[in-house]
């Protein structure tokens, strides 16, 4: 079995966003948003702070010799860009707002009318099946290939102001994920491993709280992904026949 910890870098595609609530039910159309890495520095290392970038956490075992249960946590980043002009659709009841849409579009700019984040983060808590291949073996070294998918659930915590309306952020359930990965494993010393990975996958949340209380108020996306990730771990009990 093995530990792994590291971080990431993501992209997301253009999403619709759909918020109802008491008085308006709209989508806000192909909606453009990036991740939010953190500035390299100590809160990569410093034990007090290690959530705080984009990571990853990998615990996985082996239940044949080239075959594993991986189960872990993907802590990327999602932030709607501000400064956009998203197409309108659906119904504001309330004049203020409604007078905000002009010609079927809403500026976001100036952040009156919506900022929206799952900036801590966008958790992808999931599990999968990897196949690893070794291709090459020397003393003291060795590479292996592997590839599989996982499913999961998402449990961001979603940072998100709409219509003036005190700031929504918490932690709730809110959809599920599926992935495909693949990655390169260095191994020294048949125990420090160090890993490169690429992974694609769906998001679908159904579910995103957009007020504090416990109001019907909510927003609903789904998005494809794509991820790379990069880090070290260590492997327990490692035997190869």
């Amino acid at each position: 079995m093995f530990i792994f910890w590291g971080w990431n870098r993501e992209g997301f595609s253009k999403s619709d966003i759909r918020f109802k609530g008491n008085g308006y039910d709209f989508t806000l159309h192909n909606v453009v948003a990036h991740d939010r890495p953190s500035p390299f520095g100590l809160d990569y290392f410093n034990p007090g702070k290690l959530s705080t970038p984009e990571f990853n956490f990998r615990y996985a075992y082996f239940l044949k010799d080239n075959l594993a249960l991986v189960v872990g946590t993907d802590h990327m980043k999602y932030v709607m860009d501000q400064e956009q002009t998203a197409r309108f659709s659906g119904h504001i009841s309330n004049p203020t707002y409604a007078g905000m849409v002009q010609n079927g579009q809403v500026d976001l700019t100036d952040e009156q009318f919506l900022t929206f984040e799952h900036t801590d983060g966008l958790n992808y808590i999931n599990a999968g099946l990897e196949k690893y291949k070794n291709i090459l073996s020397k003393k003291n070294f060795d590479i292996f290939w592997a590839y599989g998918g996982g499913i999961g659930a998402l449990m961001p915590k979603s940072n998100v102001k709409l219509f003036g309306n005190e700031r929504s952020d918490r932690y709730h359930l809110a959809g599920f994920g599926l992935d495909a990965r693949t990655n390169i494993n260095f191994v020294f010393w048949d125990h420090i491993m160090a890993r490169v990975e690429g992974k694609f996958g769906y998001i679908n949340m159904p579910d995103i709280k957009t007020t504090l209380n416990n109001k019907p108020d909510k927003a609903s996306q789904d998005f494809v992904f794509y991820q790379v990730n990069f880090g070290v771990g260590y492997i327990f009990n490692r035997k190869l026949k």
